[in-house]
């Protein structure tokens, strides 16, 4: 029986040491038997800002090479791309795959997206997003390999397997979705609904060095020194999370998987090769997004809905400015897709009334000068 998740060690991003370690985690699976010749694979990988990759913002090219390499040799035909938050088009990603060394990748023998078409999905399947526009160049791939960056995230806690495939939403619209699904709840259910439309054939996690702190884009570099994959994303996700400390309650995206079934409710009864003990990290600098009472809370009583409301005024967290830090660029107001910041003397003024704490703000601040705010209340139940 293959196991769930396989996690294995991966010191740096050494070519020799990433080789290995991709060895040792897709053996269990198989190895990439399942690749054949001719067959073209789409590696969705995490370009989420114009960051070099020693920033650990996005998914390191020194993890992404080997494993091109590896599919090359099978005769697979290989394209790499995302759509990071901002024009999908040749100039603008363009920029992102300079910055953060994806132009390794055509050494390696594959090839960088450049179809910047996009369609329209209808998925009758999905629980709350039904149809949506998405990326065409993932429609030219025979199977999807989701290689995601481990980090902490403002709107979900963690940002990993699951939620990388939200890449696959061109870069303009992403706002657009946040304003259409501004309960974590149904953000995460729209991302499961992706997960469940695009069906990667393959979930790899670059842990080698992840991000703490203000991510996704704006924290801390943190060496953890693993990779993992499994054919779940979901799966994958639930043993992550435990390793940097996150419960799954904590964890919007995980909630939404455990409601369909996808994963059991705790990772102990995932089938896992090696030892995730090895590699958890206790302190590492979590968001703490007060999620957790959302889903408990959604009961169908009156007095429950009205708790979960009150609840949720309390103790949700919201956008701060970090006083020293923003250089007064507007980007903040830019992409808000409830226009709830505007520019006061250069500086960003949030209207709370509209604000749907989306986070958008934070994740695409160039100067990490946004911060996820702990209400008072939160802090003193803690």
């Amino acid at each position: 029986m293959k196991p769930d998740v396989i996690i294995a060690p991966c010191p740096s991003y050494e070519e020799g040491e990433v080789q290995a370690a991709l060895e040792r985690v897709l053996a269990p699976l198989g190895g990439l038997d399942w690749v054949n010749p001719g067959m073209k694979i789409a590696v969705k990988v995490n370009l989420v800002t114009s960051a070099k990759p020693e920033k650990a913002a996005t998914t390191h090219p020194g993890l992404l090479c080997p494993l091109v390499r590896m599919l090359r040799s099978r005769g697979a035909e290989v394209v790499v791309g995302d759509s990071p938050g901002g024009l999908f088009n040749a100039a603008y990603v363009g920029r992102i795959y300079a910055v953060t060394g994806m132009k390794a990748v055509e050494q390696a023998g594959g090839r960088l997206n450049q179809n910047f078409e996009e369609r329209t999905a209808k998925f009758p399947e999905g629980k709350v997003c039904r149809e949506f526009r998405y990326t065409a160049w993932l429609d030219e791939a025979d199977a999807i390999i989701d290689l995601c960056k481990l980090k902490t995230h403002g709107m979900m806690a963690m940002t990993c397997g699951a939620k990388n495939m939200f890449g696959a939403i061109p870069g303009t619209m992403k706002p657009e979705y946040h304003f259409r699904y501004p309960d974590p709840r149904d953000f995460a259910r729209m991302i499961v609904d992706l997960d469940q439309f695009f069906k990667p054939r393959l979930t790899i996690v670059d842990a080698v060095d992840c991000m703490e702190g203000n991510g996704p884009s704006g924290g801390t570099p943190r060496h953890m020194g693993a990779l993992l994959a499994g054919e779940s994303p979901h799966k994958v996700d639930l043993v992550c999370a435990g390793l940097i400390g996150l419960r799954r309650e904590e964890v919007p995206t995980l909630e939404a998987a455990l409601e369909r079934g996808l994963i059991p409710a705790s990772a102990e009864e995932l089938t896992i090769s090696g030892d995730p003990a090895a590699f958890a990290i206790p302190d590492f600098q979590l968001i703490i997004t007060g999620n957790s009472h959302l889903f408990r809370g959604d009961g169908t009583s009156l007095y429950r809905k009205i708790k979960g409301a009150v609840i949720e005024k309390l103790l949700a967290q919201r956008p701060r400015v970090e006083p020293g830090k923003c250089v007064g660029c507007g980007l903040c107001g830019k992409v808000c897709p409830v226009k709830a910041i505007t520019m006061k003397g250069r500086k960003p003024h949030i209207e709370r009334k509209k604000c749907i704490r989306c986070f958008c703000c934070q994740e695409f601040c160039p100067e990490s000068a946004m911060k996820v705010h702990r209400t008072l209340a939160a802090r003193l139940l803690d």
